[in-house]
């Protein structure tokens, strides 16, 4: 068995199940931009893992200015935080993570996240979530406005050189369609997809998927090269 030195997660879908609160806003919003809510189909190939720009693009069909993109993108992410807070019930890391996360500190196994959320939805999160229990804070990559949305390989490569790893010593933990490709893209040594919204049978058929669980207490913890207990 191949033994991998890190870990890089993504967060919405992953760490934090809120996928529902993305697609319900995004609905509300692609009806004020186009007309109609997005289907389904549409929020997997299109909405998961991409910026606000990418998305706000695809839903009026043409590059968005800048206003737009901040006013649009800004209004719906407010919207999805007064949402998680009013959901005090689901407003929680995902199963497993705690217990996961500490396995990893404690074995001191290189570790971040990779999210295309905005620099005010990870402080929200890290306010929320304490996810400085877990996490080197300024090594967290995130959708600055300048790298570019998943699939593109990009901030999986900037979060692999984050860990002074390369890329084939990195385990990524995905949900989405796009964020995916992206791992595969840099080059990441082993994609595993996590089934917060979707069935084992899409990751099944994907290639580059090289594991697939339903929560973080399924994580097979031998995969890593410097873990010292399990």
């Amino acid at each position: 068995m191949t033994k991998y030195r890190g870990i890089i997660f993504d967060f919405n879908g992953t760490l934090y199940w809120d996928s529902a609160k993305h697609k319900e806003t995004w609905r509300e919003y692609s009806k004020k931009l186009r007309g109609t809510p997005f289907t389904d189909e549409e929020m997997i190939k299109y909405m998961f893992g991409r910026t606000n720009e990418q998305i706000i693009k695809y839903a009026i069909g043409k590059q968005p200015t800048p206003e737009m993109v901040e006013k649009y993108g800004q209004e719906k992410e407010a919207l999805y935080r007064q949402m998680c807070l009013e959901d005090k019930e689901n407003f929680h890391l995902a199963q497993g993570v705690e217990s996961f996360l500490d396995f990893l500190k404690e074995n001191n196994i290189p570790r971040t996240i990779a999210t295309m959320s905005d620099k005010v939805n990870v402080d929200f999160y890290i306010e929320h979530f304490h996810l400085e229990k877990w996490f080197d804070i300024d090594k967290i990559v995130y959708s600055n406005g300048i790298i570019p949305g998943k699939p593109a390989p990009d901030i999986y490569e900037i979060a692999a050189q984050n860990l002074e790893l390369k890329p084939e010593e990195c385990i990524v933990v995905e949900d989405a369609l796009s964020g995916i490709e992206a791992a595969r893209a840099a080059g990441i040594g082993k994609i595993i997809a996590i089934c917060s919204e979707e069935s084992p049978e899409l990751y099944k058929s994907i290639p580059a998927v090289g594991g697939i669980i339903n929560n973080f207490d399924e994580f097979d913890k031998n995969l890593f090269a410097n873990k010292v207990t399990a």
